[in-house]
């Protein structure tokens, strides 16, 4: 078994392999010679898969998963750690936004004082707009204001995970691969790094600013709490309750004369469009978690490995799909 396997997902970053391994591979060097550098790789228009071998000629420490189809980085991430054998495995972007140099203090927190995850923490985010922070710290709040576990704020997928952790997460059969929410489920001893998050290396972000972490956090509402079924309740509960008031004081209005206004059609027009919009808000949230029942219940693979560079050793069936090469 090997001491340290590096999981990167990655997609259209021929601009960033290069700098990456010439960051990481003497900061890995420094700790272990007993390494592997897992690239996984959604099918990509630029260079990047001929980047990743030319590098594996230089280093065949250096391994490249290549999917079938795009299935996503949270998939491609799920493979890497499938496909990895190291008593720890770090995920982490290959953008060196995640910064490498925390790679040694990760591994031996990981050695030394016996923690199970390392988690770095962003403190701060350079390179971030507005928007794109606010979004991220509102996530956050939700998520952890309603998820049935404690999921850290600030931190990203940037993990070291021992593999007695990375066995464990990879029998969970769920689809949707949020890793940062399914480290939180399957518990272990955790420690939080606190760091400065860098500005992207090169090359551009596969996430929109806004709609990225908007989707993020839904994704780790619905995947770890029941709240939005139970506040779309209580939101109900509220509105019925408003519509009787709003009754009362139309009624009232009338009555006494101190509110003169067209006979019922205002007034209903607005409750109407009011009350209809809430239960389609009502009925969207509902569908989501439809949604993902129907999702987990289809249980097709997590990813389908159409070639793999490395991994020639390896026969068995591989947890979440794909099968490693003959």
């Amino acid at each position: 078994m090997l001491d340290l396997s590096i999981v990167v997902p990655i997609y259209n970053e021929e601009k960033t392999v290069p700098a990456y391994m010439e960051t990481v591979r003497p900061i890995v060097e420094g700790i272990t010679e007993n390494y592997e550098i897992i690239f996984a790789m959604d099918p990509s228009g630029d260079r990047t898969e001929e980047i990743v071998l030319a590098e594996r000629e230089k280093n065949k420490r250096v391994k490249l998963l290549k999917f079938s189809r795009r299935f996503g980085q949270p998939a491609a991430t799920w493979a890497g750690l499938a496909y990895s054998t190291g008593r720890a495995a770090v995920v982490m972007d290959g953008d060196l936004q995640d910064p490498p140099s925390l790679i040694p203090e990760m591994y031996r927190v990981w050695k030394e004082e016996g923690y199970k995850v390392v988690i770095p923490q962003r403190i701060s985010r350079e390179g971030e707009n507005v928007l794109k922070k606010a979004t991220a710290y509102i996530g956050y709040w939700l998520i952890n204001k309603t998820a049935v576990v404690e999921i850290p704020r600030n931190a990203g997928d940037f993990r070291l995970m021992d593999r007695r952790v990375v066995d464990e997460l990879l029998k969970l059969n769920e689809s949707h691969g949020y890793i940062r929410g399914l480290t939180a489920v399957v518990g272990f001893k955790t420690k939080l790094l606190p760091f400065d998050r860098l500005a992207r290396h090169d090359g551009r972000t596969k996430y929109n600013p806004f709609t990225g972490s908007v989707l993020i956090a839904f994704n780790g509402i619905v995947a770890f709490s029941g709240a939005l079924l139970r506040y779309t309740g209580i939101a109900g509960f509220c509105m019925a309750a408003l519509s009787i008031f709003a009754a009362m004081f139309l009624f009232l209005g009338k009555a006494f004369h101190f509110y003169d206004f067209a006979t019922g059609l205002a007034t209903l027009g607005v409750l109407l469009l009011f009350l209809t919009g809430c239960q389609l808000v009502g009925m969207g949230i509902l569908g989501a978690y439809i949604g993902r029942i129907y999702e987990e219940t289809k249980m097709r693979p997590k990813f389908i490995v159409d070639e793999a560079w490395g991994f020639e050793d390896r026969e068995e069936k591989k947890p979440g799909g794909g099968k490693a090469p003959s």
